[in-house]
């Protein structure tokens, strides 16, 4: 796993590493990784102490001591230690409840990732793509679907992976003690764009989550008077976009086209840091470009690449989407 350093174009606080926990599951998991490598090197410290001392003498050491030493006592010795240590930590790992914990769904989709909250004034679900926020402090139970094959959630910085599966519910628990933003990527091959198939999960305080859900759950902005923006939202559907694409309070009442649910919802993209999960920072320019070239960044994706629309088109679809905050 590559620390932030490693990641160009990424800030100093983005984290995808089991080395650089940012929660206390995710401490326990790096603590037990570290002893089980520390364990693994004594063993093999062991045997090579046995190979030497066979060198010196010039002779083969006895066979009663290759067996009883490095093929009994000392692995039985060190292995037990380990089993009997790491038990006890694992134990001591988030119970996956969904009781007193704030609940997300992410379902899977090859190859993005669908987030949703439940509004607690409407009752009404809050969708968006590829981006997690969750409260430093809380515990937060992740419910993990599949809509195709299976892949595999894993945000390192803040515990374990888990499969997610069609047709099944696993949960897991993210527990995050500090602010920042961490890197997750799916851990299980999933076809073509599986490398291409990340999230971002932004820790806040919990006044900072309020407000951003608050906001999320709010319908899109209105273009308000800007030529370029309200350009960008005909064009957005002239162009039949919410044929995939959902956006609330735009495409609610539109019946000539599906039910906007076969990509990710758009309502408020623009406040988005990535597009494509993870492909590509979130800025107007990626966006066109994202927009007329999408088989060009992420060959097999389910969105087609749209080269007929013209330069003025495509730069206000861009800017309206860019809008949408």
């Amino acid at each position: 796993m590559l620390p932030a350093a490693l990641l160009p174009g990424c800030g100093a606080r983005l984290s995808q590493s089991v080395l650089h926990p940012a929660g206390p599951d995710a401490a326990i998991i790096t603590q037990l990784s570290w002893l089980l490598f520390g364990g693994g090197l004594v063993v093999f410290l062991g045997v090579m102490l046995l190979l030497a001392l066979s060198l010196r003498s010039g002779r083969p050491a006895g066979t009663l001591l290759w067996i009883a030493g490095g093929g009994i006592v000392l692995p039985v010795a060190v292995l037990s230690a380990l089993l009997l240590f790491s038990t006890w930590r694992s134990g001591q790992l988030s119970t996956r409840t969904s009781q007193d914990a704030l609940h997300v769904s992410v379902t899977a989709r090859m190859w993005w990732w669908e987030v949703r909250y439940r509004d607690a004034a409407s009752g009404r679900d809050i969708v968006l793509a590829n981006e997690l926020h969750l409260p430093v402090g809380r515990k937060v139970y992740v419910g993990l679907s599949a809509s195709d094959v299976i892949h595999s959630f894993w945000v390192p910085a803040l515990g374990g992976k888990l499969d997610a599966i069609p047709g099944r519910v696993n949960g897991l628990v993210l527990h995050a003690d500090r602010p920042g933003v961490h890197r997750g990527q799916c851990a299980e091959y999933c076809g073509e764009q599986h490398a291409k198939m990340a999230l971002h999960v932004v820790a806040e305080s919990q006044q900072d989550f309020d407000a951003w859900l608050a906001a999320q759950a709010r319908p899109a902005a209105s273009p308000a008077g800007d030529a370029l923006v309200e350009r960008g939202r005909a064009v957005f559907l002239a162009q039949r976009c919410n044929a995939c694409h959902a956006i609330r309070g735009v495409t609610d009442n539109t019946d000539d086209a599906g039910d906007g649910t076969l990509g990710p919802d758009l309502t408020h993209v623009g406040s988005r840091r990535y597009l494509g999960a993870g492909t590509l920072p979130n800025h107007a320019g990626a966006l066109a470009g994202w927009i007329a070239g999408a088989q060009a960044l992420k060959p097999g994706a389910r969105m087609p690449s749209f080269e007929r629309i013209d330069g003025a088109s495509l730069s206000a679809l861009a800017a309206y989407l860019e809008h949408l905050k």
